[in-house]
């Protein structure tokens, strides 16, 4: 993120959508765009970006874009929709510039190909012709269509197939129990990668495979009635990778069908072709932490399944002056246990988040002033990060700036608990002031607890009484803590903190 100037803040971008100003340039009309209409428009006074097939005239933005105006640039007369998906693909960006909007991109011709590309063309085409007219839609979903090529009397489309483990469900039910059965043939399948809610009258679950996922997703018909007071329950069979989602019906009565397949149902599909899927979760309780950072604990849906893996993050979502906002948050425990027998137990209830609240934050300050019994909603899981790169490491380095500490709370549980292989576990937490420093007790019983952890707190801003280390993160402040514990041991280390921190650790 980059100072704004100002005047320059999300509220008054906010308050500019409303105006009725025109900030598309073209008087409310909207107009189809070619490519080489969209690469004139390169400059910053006169910018459009095209973000999943429709274009933006960002030029109004650029001095409220809170990455700065390079990096609005970078996409400047181009389709912006990579970019953009690497950087931030949770802003809800269809609201934040509606009305920016200038059109639709042009539909580019393609060209036909030739020889091997023909043959496979024809295969796929038969494929497709021993498909039911209605299912069609499912199989194009589920496999990424390369090109498609016009001959006389047909069409051929060629299609990039994914790894696919051809999943499958099925159902039964009982007097009072309905049970929907999910085979994936995947090894290894545990709690974290299964996600269902049961919500606004439709059943949703997704299965996660790596950067895919498999989604069975129904809408409920009348008799789809399920016992609102009853929990989900999901079991796992985890060696041969069966799942059950089992609802209890509100009235004992036989069911004729399950529900009514919604338009991503029985699919397999890239993640982030996805979208964010949120549901509603209820404020219990609110912790002081600090004089300026909260832990809230929201209660997840009886209806939902959902466990947040190491490493991960969810998006909070809140409409603020008619304007849907989003933020990442990643979800901590609610302590850091000093007991390393066996993993923490987690009720799979609640999601724990530390929040610091700024006071020109225009989302930290909604989230300060929502009431206990108030709902936001939060999205499934998302990240790349793995376990396995703790899990084959002898020495593990977090460097942390401020709430960057957050993503570290589960991962120093996971890495104390359940790798053995571990020799030393080290965090060098960065803030301005001791005031700043967030579980500071905890963090020092841990390390007296457990021999294989040390902490290090390095403070910017320090009072003439601070006797530890001070400065910011630089190589010679970080040659000091970040040693192997033998010549040859494998090191990992993980940094998150605000982006100035984060790249400069990096380099």
């Amino acid at each position: 993120q980059v100072p704004l100037k100002p005047g320059r803040s999300l509220m008054d971008w906010i308050r500019l959508t409303k105006s009725g100003k025109d900030l598309t340039g073209l008087k409310g009309r909207l107009t189809e765009v070619t490519e080489d209409e969209l690469a004139k428009h390169n400059k910053k006074e006169d910018c459009w970006i095209c973000i999943r097939g429709f274009v933006y005239n960002v030029t109004p933005y650029m001095e409220y874009h809170p990455g700065g105006e390079d990096e609005l640039m970078k996409a400047a007369g181009t389709d912006g929709t990579d970019l953009f998906d690497q950087v931030h693909r949770w802003v809800n960006y269809e609201s934040m510039l509606k009305e920016c909007l200038v059109g639709r991109m042009a539909v580019k011709p393609i060209a036909a190909p030739k020889g091997e590309a023909f043959k496979s063309c024809c295969i796929y085409s038969v494929f497709l012709q021993q498909i039911p007219e209605d299912e069609t839609i499912l199989y194009m979903k589920t496999f990424t269509i390369k090109y498609i090529l016009v001959c006389p009397k047909k069409v051929y489309i060629v299609f990039s197939v994914p790894y696919f483990s051809f999943y499958s469900y099925d159902w039964f039910q009982t007097d009072n129990l309905v049970t929907i059965v999910i085979y994936t043939k995947q090894k290894d399948m545990n709690a974290e990668l299964v996600i269902v809610d049961c919500q606004d009258k439709r059943l949703r679950g997704e299965i996660i495979m790596g950067d895919h996922s498999y989604l069975v997703e129904l809408g409920r018909y009348c008799n789809f009635a399920v016992c609102e007071t009853f929990s989900l329950l999901v079991n796992i069979a985890e060696k041969v990778g069966k799942i059950e989602i089992i609802l209890k019906k509100k009235d004992n009565v036989h069911w004729k069908m399950l529900g009514q397949p919604l338009e991503s149902h029985n699919t397999f599909i890239k993640r982030t072709d996805r979208g964010l899927f949120y549901r509603k979760c209820k404020l219990v309780s609110k912790t002081e932490v600090t004089h300026d950072t909260k832990l809230l604990c929201l209660m997840l849906p009886k209806s939902t399944h959902l466990r947040v893996p190491t490493g991960q993050h969810v998006y909070l979502k809140k409409n603020i002056a008619g304007t849907e906002v989003v933020k990442p948050y990643t979800p901590v425990l609610p302590f850091l246990p000093l007991d390393f027998k066996e993993p923490f137990s987690h009720d799979g209830a609640h999601i724990y988040l530390m929040i610091k609240i700024y006071s020109c934050g225009l989302f930290t300050q909604a989230l300060d002033h929502l009431q206990i019994g108030d709902y936001i909603s939060v999205s499934n899981p998302e990240g790349n990060f793995k376990k396995s790169q703790v899990q084959t490491s002898e020495d593990l380095f977090l460097l942390a700036a401020g709430t960057g500490f957050t993503p570290m709370v589960k991962l120093l549980n996971f890495a104390l608990t359940e790798v053995s292989c571990l020799r030393t576990v080290k965090l060098i937490f960065f803030n301005k002031t001791e005031a700043d420093i967030l579980w500071r007790n905890q963090l020092e019983q841990l390390a007296l607890k457990d021999e294989r952890f040390e902490v290090q707190f390095i403070l910017s801003q320090p009072t003439k009484d601070w006797v530890g280390k001070q400065g910011k993160i630089s190589s010679s402040l970080l040659s000091e803590f970040v040693k192997r514990s033998r010549k040859d041991s494998k090191v990992l280390i993980c940094i998150c903190g605000p982006t100035p921190f984060t790249e400069q650790g990096v380099q």
